[in-house]
């Protein structure tokens, strides 16, 4: 990922903090491995030297058995937006976006059995309703079995991690607080930008 100086975040409890607040991620191949992406929720874990990254495929879903094995990209998306050059001093400047990216690279290991499986679908329920625990739990076992043999799990131990996080850290002070400000008041994306750049960048 093409990445200035300015806009690189390597900062390890950041990267893992953006992660999982954008946790609805994109897989990719390396190397030639598949061509497909394919869009999944994941849970990141904090372990390791960057991480560890855990989800699962549909089992009809041919592209588990092209990454596994090989490494792996895996792309996290953040809030974005539009800038118009309207919020800068210079009158002669030109329109950008500003956005948070995060790639992350490793190599996917399949996990198949049964019991595996399990544990990662709890571990996405953790994460994104706690609530639903004791429901799927307690549905019969035949119902959960068949579920459980429409997928395929897999791991990623994150080797390589790229952060970018592009806030106009190249512009002056009084443009980037026009930014902010502007984003303050905007959607929901553009206040989540405010807000990283208010704890980023000032």
């Amino acid at each position: 990922m093409y990445t200035p100086g300015f806009n690189q975040v390597t900062d390890r409890a950041i990267l893992i903090e953006a992660m999982r607040a954008y946790s609805f991620a994109i897989l990719f191949g390396v190397g030639g491995q598949s061509s497909a992406a394919t869009h999944l929720p994941v849970v990141v874990k904090d372990e390791g030297d960057h991480g560890l990254i855990e989800g699962h495929f549909a089992a009809a879903n041919p592209q588990w058995r092209a990454l596994a094995g090989n490494e792996t990209l895996v792309v996290f998306q953040g809030p974005h937006s539009y800038v118009s050059p309207s919020l800068y001093q210079n009158p002669i400047s030109v329109p950008t976006w500003n956005y948070i990216a995060i790639h992350a690279f490793g190599v996917l290991s399949l996990v198949e059995d049964e019991d595996g499986k399990d544990a990662l679908l709890s571990g996405l329920i953790d994460a994104n309703e706690p609530s639903y625990a004791d429901r799927w739990r307690n549905m019969p076992e035949d119902f959960r079995r068949s579920m459980l043999k429409g997928i395929v799990g897999f791991r990623i131990r994150i080797s390589r991690i790229e952060g970018k996080f592009k806030l106009s850290q190249n512009r002056p002070a009084s443009d980037r607080t026009g930014v902010r400000i502007a984003h303050a008041s905007g959607d929901a994306d553009q206040k989540a930008l405010a807000a990283w750049m208010a704890r980023l960048i000032g």
